[in-house]
């Protein structure tokens, strides 16, 4: 029984975590079958970025920076990341399990479209996209096309971006 105990024992420090974010961010739901990642994601871009966040989850996009760009934010612990529409302003994050995480995209969500714009569905359907190929497509964005970082406080968390 050592595995169901494991088992056990595990799945009551993943429940610990999440009350734990509920209780530091009440305005996310930090549910275990599909929203769990993606409001990390969203934790992390509020956080680090200038960006206020909706109250109620928008099916396009997930905050707003002081300057009113409209902003998605998309989070994975894989290799790419996934998502529906064209955003007008995309931040996504890589996750990894020791706590780090690393921005993957930060810019319009044209020039992903652009890009891709040969590919079957975009921005009509759910598509994956390599996070080496968006890494590398965010590499040629301005600073002035970026949603710009926060001011580092003492809080801040690493992160590998």
């Amino acid at each position: 029984m050592p595995k169901h105990r494991a088992l056990k024992e595990s799945l009551a420090l993943v429940f610990q975590g999440i009350e734990r974010l509920k209780a530091e961010f009440p305005n996310r739901k930090f549910t275990i079958d599909g929203r769990l990642v993606g409001d990390i994601g969203e934790v992390i871009a509020a956080l680090e970025y200038d960006i206020e966040l909706d109250a109620v989850s928008q099916p396009d996009h997930d905050g707003t920076t002081s300057d009113g760009k409209r902003v998605q934010v998309k989070a994975t612990f894989r290799d790419s990341l996934t998502f529906k529409s064209t955003p007008e302003y995309l931040l996504g994050f890589k996750l990894y399990q020791d706590g780090r995480y690393e921005e993957i995209y930060n810019g319009p969500g044209a020039l992903i479209f652009e890009k891709y714009k040969h590919r079957s569905g975009i921005g009509e359907t759910l598509l994956s996209f390599p996070n080496g190929a968006l890494r590398k497509l965010s590499s040629t964005v301005s600073t002035e096309q970026r949603v710009a970082k926060r001011p580092p406080t003492e809080e801040a968390p690493e992160s590998d971006g």
